[in-house]
């Protein structure tokens, strides 16, 4: 099953997708929240639409006692209206410390801070999809 996979943030949403072969997560690229926030929405199904993906794998922030927070509310409300654009089966996966793996990851290969800021959201996207992708393997052993 196709996925695309998602790290939503306030200001920008990290996009990811599975491979052809459901094996590997790999990055899409940034989606800038608009101010017009209807364009973020269809410019997100357009890659839904672009990738025939049939799962939408999307981060969702918890606190370290697991318990959800305000950026989980408003990360279910953005996942609400999206689905005014785009008809897709939707996962929530818990995304708690990505973004600080991903900036790790990032440091370890010597990325500017420049340029870690635009790559930090994609790179956090593939680790949410790659590990619920993971996470599906070891559920139909």
């Amino acid at each position: 099953m196709k996925a695309i996979g998602l790290d939503v943030g306030d200001r920008r949403i990290g996009v990811a997708k599975t491979d052809a072969l459901n094996i590997t997560a790999q990055g899409v690229g940034v989606v800038y929240v608009k101010s017009k926030i209807e364009k973020t929405y269809e410019q997100i199904a357009q890659i839904i639409k672009d990738e025939n993906a049939e799962m939408l794998v999307v981060g969702l922030p918890r606190n370290m006692n697991g318990t959800l927070g305000p950026q989980a509310e408003k990360v279910k409300n953005f996942v609400a209206e999206l689905m005014e654009y785009a008809d897709v089966e939707t996962e929530y996966f818990d995304e708690r410390l990505t973004t600080v793996s991903a900036q790790r990851a990032l440091l370890e290969g010597d990325v500017s801070r420049k340029k870690r800021k635009g790559v930090v959201d994609q790179l956090a996207a593939v680790i949410i999809l790659q590990s619920w992708m993971d996470w599906k393997k070891g559920q139909s052993r």
